[in-house]
């Protein structure tokens, strides 16, 4: 994990601590609360078209900033208590979906790789 994740986690190791909050923070509720977040990332964008999608004002955009930050952090919180390298995770996942997805056959496509 890079110097700033571990830094990062490392904070939200000291303010759980500070608040005696661990005895909350199993994997499954960690799990909980990351999906309540994301589902709250989708909140700013609700009945926006497309189009103003893509040009948030900046009062919506600093929404979409502290619900980001929200899943950031939660999902920092439940790798560090399952021991995964969150960076090494991506790094093979991203391989993973390139063998899934080749340039040739996804190029332009939104389709599944499961999708024929």
């Amino acid at each position: 994990m890079n110097n700033e994740l571990q830094s990062l986690t490392q904070s939200l190791r000291d303010f759980a601590a500070a608040r005696d909050w661990e005895q909350f923070h199993s994997p499954k509720n960690l799990a909980s609360a990351l999906a309540v977040e994301a589902a709250e990332l989708l909140e700013p964008f609700q009945w926006l078209t497309e189009e103003q999608s893509r040009s948030l004002s900046e009062p919506k955009k600093a929404e979409v900033a502290a619900e980001a930050a929200d899943v950031l952090l939660y999902l920092l919180q439940l790798c560090d208590k399952l021991d995964i390298d969150l960076m090494e995770a991506a790094r093979l996942k991203l391989i993973v979906n390139g063998e899934k997805y080749p340039v040739a056959s996804a190029r332009g496509s939104s389709r599944k790789y499961t999708d024929s």
